[in-house]
């Protein structure tokens, strides 16, 4: 495991302290947290809920409900980590979802669009309630880069206080970039 310069000045930090503690003294214990210095890398996949992947939703998600879940936007963006093979044999993105009963009862359809790296990608349209699942292909072509950006727009949502304060698209609870 690599480690870092700033975890060798702790370990000094800790060994002098212990050096220069009198022998005599009540011994006193000390907590040391390590951190895990693979904790910064994006995911390719997404699990709305999970604190450690929270950073790569950038745009259009409120807040985690019920441990498992969270509601969009109309429109709304998350970052993903390309898979490795994917500038050559491309990929599929997939979103795993759900339309509540209320929402199709207002809106009757809503249309799923989404551009990866600029690229859009084919529309789909859902009519029922449920848990559902967005996949597409995408090409080589646009994994021009180690982490794709994706953006999602619903061709209908619930606006602000037409049911909740907040704007409602969809119950998310992942969004993954796997390879082909």
């Amino acid at each position: 495991m690599r480690r870092s310069f700033g975890h060798w000045i702790l370990c000094l930090a800790v060994a002098a302290a212990f050096c220069l503690t009198p022998a005599c003294k009540r011994k006193r214990s000390l907590t040391v947290d390590l951190i895990d210095e693979g904790a910064g890398q994006l995911s390719s996949v997404v699990h709305t809920a999970d604190p450690k992947t929270a950073v790569q939703l950038t745009k259009g998600f409120h807040a985690v409900e019920q441990n498992s879940w969270r509601w969009t936007k109309g429109h709304f963006s998350v970052a993903l980590q390309s898979p490795p093979t994917a500038a050559v044999k491309g990929g599929v993105l997939t979103m795993k979802f759900a339309i509540p009963e209320l929402v199709v009862e207002r809106l009757k359809s809503i249309e799923i669009s989404a551009v990866l790296n600029g690229r859009a990608l084919p529309t789909h349209k859902f009519d029922k309630p449920g848990e559902h699942e967005y996949s597409v292909k995408v090409p080589p072509e646009a994994f021009s880069s180690e982490v794709v950006s994706v953006d999602f727009s619903l061709s209908k949502f619930l606006a602000a206080g037409e049911v909740d304060l907040r704007e409602l698209g969809l119950v998310v609870k992942t969004i993954a970039i796997e390879p082909q």
